[in-house]
């Protein structure tokens, strides 16, 4: 049996940056945050997320979290 375990998480947020004139598609713009405490809880990020949000120049599209895990057999 395997077993996984949460080594490292990163916070990313993805804002709308225009639109391709050629394409007509929209442009995202992704920041990311290294060193997330892997037991940051959901709550915690989003909380993070609307501190951060208001201080940039672009519209938030998304927020992902990028977890990163060990595995190894049992």
């Amino acid at each position: 049996m395997a077993l996984a375990e949460r080594i490292d998480s990163r916070l990313q947020l993805t804002f709308e940056d225009g639109t391709d004139p050629i394409s007509g598609d929209q442009i995202y713009k992704t920041k990311s945050f290294n060193n997330v405490k892997i037991d940051a809880t959901a709550d915690q990020l989003l909380a993070v997320t609307e501190t951060l949000v208001p201080l940039q120049q672009l519209v938030l599209y998304s927020v992902k979290r990028n977890d990163t895990e060990l595995i190894t057999e049992d």
